[in-house]
């Protein structure tokens, strides 16, 4: 007889998504995830599962992590496709990818300091570059 009536699930995209999103927004702010767990009375260790996918957000704990993070709560959803099964994911896009990174959010934020569009896109020429030499060797 089975000792649970639910077998553990996989992330959902969705829950992958608003996850990728906290992140996103705590590491803009310069926040650690013990400053966030703290402000939330939760431990850092459920920051860190909020923001993998593996715990699921409930509505008041989203709630009060956007006024922590000071954004609506729209902003988890934001970039969401609209076609989301919920779903096992597997293999997260890039964007996750790199969001999740130790570099992708510092690099996304030192580029977006550059006001010159003319240097942004010559940053974004060398990444290509670099890129499909990594390719080919």
């Amino acid at each position: 007889m089975p000792t649970s009536k639910h077998a553990p699930r996989a992330a959902s995209e969705v829950d992958v998504h608003v996850g990728t999103r906290i992140r996103l927004r705590r590491k803009t702010l310069k926040m650690s995830q013990e400053q966030l767990g703290e402000q939330l009375g939760i431990t850092f260790q459920q920051v860190q599962k909020y923001e993998r996918g593996t715990n699921r957000v409930g509505a008041s704990r989203l709630w009060a992590i956007s006024k922590v993070l000071q954004v609506p709560v729209q902003f988890f959803y934001d970039g969401l496709p609209d076609a989301v099964d919920g779903g096992d994911n597997p293999q997260p896009p890039a964007i996750y990818q790199f969001i999740n990174s130790s570099d992708g959010v510092a690099l996304a934020a030192a580029v977006t300091q550059i006001k010159n569009r003319a240097v942004r896109r010559q940053i974004l020429e060398l990444a290509r570059s670099l890129a499909e030499q990594e390719s080919v060797h």
